[in-house]
């Protein structure tokens, strides 16, 4: 017998891509489970089966930086915060932070299917009784239009978006006049993709291009201390936290200015939640 839950959860994370560097991923996470009924004619009760997987991902792969340890440039290191990253390829990146902020893959490039499968198998390393196998499926949301790709820290967040390199893939919506601005829409979310979206009180050194292009920030937060170094080119500062309500904020106040018109944005967090703001020029 096979017991499926589909849209089970979510999983919001950061991964290390060979070809695009640092991009925000949001997956939603189906599940099937295979096993023996019991006496009560069920395999296994739905409302318990939810709590224990959304656990077990939100201790593991949630919130983490995801990273093939075996893809080109990566060097792993030990260092006093906990784990020290540094990249060459596709750019130079150094992330300095507590160790359960990662999760390290033995592969050269991550993929949704393989990491779902890696998943399960620590699923089952445990499994509830009855279960013989579990496998996981993880697929992005499908978007009808403009979409980016994140990455961001909240250091005065009291759960794991206090990790200073997760992310999220989100929708983005504007409107001006009370009609959506595909336009813009697509617009911003080309300047949004793939970046980092970073706190200007955070930042450390931010130098001179033609000295040296990149930008260091840092934090200490309730699970430890964090800091990342990036190429400016790849970050976009703001002069907040990057909380998505004040992403919210700065896209409309941004838009407003730039084209001299009302507007009101819809920025997501990953799917199905997010915040709205609006502006005036």
């Amino acid at each position: 017998m096979t017991l499926f839950v589909n849209r089970l959860t979510q999983l919001d994370a950061s991964l290390w891509c060979p070809r695009r560097g640092l991009i925000g991923v949001s997956w939603y996470v189906d599940a099937e489970l295979d096993g023996e009924l019991g006496e009560d004619g069920m395999l296994f009760d739905f409302g318990q089966v939810k709590p224990w997987i959304k656990s077990r991902l939100d201790a593991s792969a949630d919130h983490t930086l995801l990273l093939p340890t075996r893809a080109p440039g990566i060097s792993i290191s030990e260092c006093s915060e906990g784990i020290s990253v540094r990249t060459s390829l596709p750019y130079t990146l150094e992330v300095r932070a507590p160790r359960q902020a990662f999760t390290l893959l033995p592969w050269q490039e991550i993929t949704p299917e393989r990491l779902a499968d890696s998943l399960a198998r620590e699923l089952m390393k445990r499994p509830p009784p009855r279960v013989s196998d579990i496998r996981l499926r993880l697929r992005e949301e499908t978007i009808d239009g403009a979409a980016y790709t994140y990455s961001h820290g909240l250091k005065h967040h009291a759960g794991n978006c206090q990790r200073i390199a997760h992310g999220h893939r989100s929708r983005l919506h504007i409107w001006q006049h009370g009609e959506r601005s595909p336009m813009l829409e697509a617009r911003w979310a080309g300047h949004l993709d793939d970046r980092y979206l970073v706190d200007q009180g955070d930042i450390i050194d931010q130098a001179e291009p033609e000295i040296y292009p990149s930008l260091t920030s840092r934090y200490r937060a309730e699970q430890g201390r964090f800091q990342l170094r990036l190429p400016q080119e790849r970050c976009i500062v703001l002069d907040s936290p990057t909380t998505v309500e004040h992403i919210a904020a700065w896209l409309a106040r941004k838009i407003a200015e730039e084209t001299g018109k009302p507007t009101r944005v819809q920025a997501f967090e990953g799917i199905d939640k997010g915040a709205i703001a609006e502006a005036r020029p």
